[in-house]
């Protein structure tokens, strides 16, 4: 396949269809973690706490598969048409979202969004390459783009938590309408249509997607499951994933045009580079979906306050990504940022976890900046060593693994943590309050998200509200344990990568040994 030879952009050209790009690409990045606050409101008026975690992990499943597909389909046919449906797509679905009137439509919602969400991450991101050939000038502005997605994920909670305080929590899903519209007009209006001439009829791996979506599916349902379902049905599941995960391997391995593509797969520096998008991804979604449960359920904070912690995330963000972009072409070993970036992360998580319910306004603060700080030196990086190492034919492909695998981290972590904390609470709740004396306030507060409502602290016994918040802190701060255990796994990951040369042209570096 070989793409129609176009001239190169001018400054304003570029920067038109780069703005276009941009503002369908905060769409999805604003959503991926705008939800995380308005979460607490929104269970509390709709009830079915068992479905908090769904609303971030439908959208996460539908993304997972949807961006390989469309970055494979944008390879064959162009991106601006998928860009241009998914903006659309995305748009409708936050129309759908708002007038919810129950949790099962808000997760409906929520996988439409996942849908044109990863429609646009598949197709956006792999646009870079087509628009600036040239690899320190891709390099720029991939890092720019990327830094601009990173930042925007990290305003999303704050900006959930004044729009929910402020607005309600439909605001969150109403935002997206005017933003879409201007995102759909840009799309169309600036950014450029490269069709690619295609040598070979298309066979798109639609059974490779459906075997993804039945082992994350079957995966998600039994870590969310286990310990709520009967015995039968949790080991069914479990069965399901491996024989589902079995099957996608065999598969991709003969499939001419694989969604995963074993020659990329092969590759050590890639596969530890997919490994680590998952870690950081886990460990990002964990922060952003649970935080304001924490923030809100263990401390009392009300939305907008919870909002006031969690934005800082953003200016940390754009901190290290500023830094890191002014010195990752000049260090011999830009390795050694993301490995900087992943300790800063593990000691925030340590210390949100240690700190309990003890912890002061600022000393919450600190802890969001510096996780902040190292995000902003994890997933720029990540994204740029992916796209210097692949081969220019996997570059499309490569750049959505990239972003679809810290999904994936993102939905188990989540689900994960989703598990976790609803054991954790019911056991901690019955231990604390048979330890104090107080069981006749257990059936008032084993559902948590009675620490939700305002008028929580009006409930009943000051001291039962006070035991509950800290079954629920103590709940949330294992998860955040078990967030510093990745890091530290990913710390050995990174340990056992190569340096990456980011000074020389993918087409210039040593191929790699299988």
């Amino acid at each position: 396949m070989t793409v129609v030879t176009h001239p190169p952009l001018s400054f304003r050209q570029a920067l038109l269809a780069m703005l276009g790009i941009s503002l369908v690409l905060m769409l999805s990045a604003l959503d991926q973690t705008v939800i995380g606050n308005a979460l607490p409101s929104i269970v509390a008026e709709l009830k079915g706490f068992e479905l908090y975690a769904w609303v971030a992990t439908g959208y996460m499943l539908a993304s997972i598969v949807t961006i390989p597909i469309f970055g494979r389909l944008g390879d064959y046919y162009g991106r601006k048409p998928f860009v241009m449906a998914a903006t659309l797509i995305f748009t409708l679905a936050s129309l759908a979202c708002a007038v919810a009137t129950d949790m099962v439509w808000l997760v409906l919602g929520r996988v439409l969004q996942g849908v044109g969400g990863g429609m646009l991450i598949g197709t956006a991101f792999a646009c870079i390459p087509e628009l600036f050939p040239d690899t320190r000038q891709r390099l720029r502005w991939q890092m720019l783009l990327s830094a601009l997605f990173s930042v925007v994920n990290a305003i999303g909670p704050g900006l959930g938590g004044y729009l929910t305080g402020a607005y309600g929590w439909r605001s969150v899903f109403y935002i997206n309408l005017p933003l879409g519209c201007l995102a759909l007009f840009f799309a169309w209006r600036y950014l450029p249509y490269y069709r690619p001439l295609q040598q070979a009829k298309i066979s798109l791996d639609w059974p490779g997607a459906l075997l993804i979506a039945l082992a994350l599916g079957s995966l998600q349902l039994f870590v969310e499951w286990l310990g709520h379902s009967s015995l039968m049905l949790s080991a069914a599941l479990g069965v399901g994933c491996v024989a589902a995960t079995l099957a996608l391997w065999r598969w991709e391995r003969r499939c001419q045009h694989a969604l995963l593509p074993a020659a990329l797969l092969r590759l050590p520096s890639m596969r530890l580079l997919f490994v680590l998008s998952m870690a950081a991804g886990a460990i990002m979604f964990s922060l952003l979906f649970y935080l304001p449960l924490l923030l809100q359920g263990s401390y009392g904070y009300s939305p907008q306050d919870a909002g006031l912690l969690i934005t800082p995330l953003a200016l940390s963000i754009t901190l290290g990504a500023i830094v890191n972009s002014r010195i990752v072409t000049r260090l011999r070993n830009p390795n050694l940022l993301p490995l900087g970036g992943f300790v800063a992360l593990l000691l925030a998580c340590l210390g949100l976890a240690i700190a309990g319910r003890s912890a002061s306004f600022n000393a919450l603060l600190g802890l969001i900046l510096l996780a902040g700080l190292g995000l902003g030196f994890i997933l720029l990086n990540l994204t740029v060593f992916t796209q210097t190492l692949a081969e220019r034919q996997f570059l499309g492909i490569a750049t959505a693994l990239t972003q679809s695998l810290r999904l994936v981290g993102g939905l188990l972590g989540t689900a994960s943590m989703g598990a976790l904390v609803n054991l954790l609470y019911s056991a901690n709740l019955q231990r604390l309050f048979i330890a104090q004396g107080q069981a006749d306030g257990l059936a008032l507060y084993a559902d948590p998200q009675v620490l939700l409502r305002p008028a929580a602290a009006l409930l009943e016994q000051p001291q039962w509200l006070n035991l509950a918040r800290d079954a629920l802190a103590q709940a949330v701060g294992v998860g955040l344990l078990l967030c510093a255990a990745l890091g530290v796994l990913a710390l050995f990951f990174l340990y056992r990568l190569p340096p990456v040369r980011l000074n020389v042209s993918p087409a210039t570096v040593a191929p790699e040994k299988q």
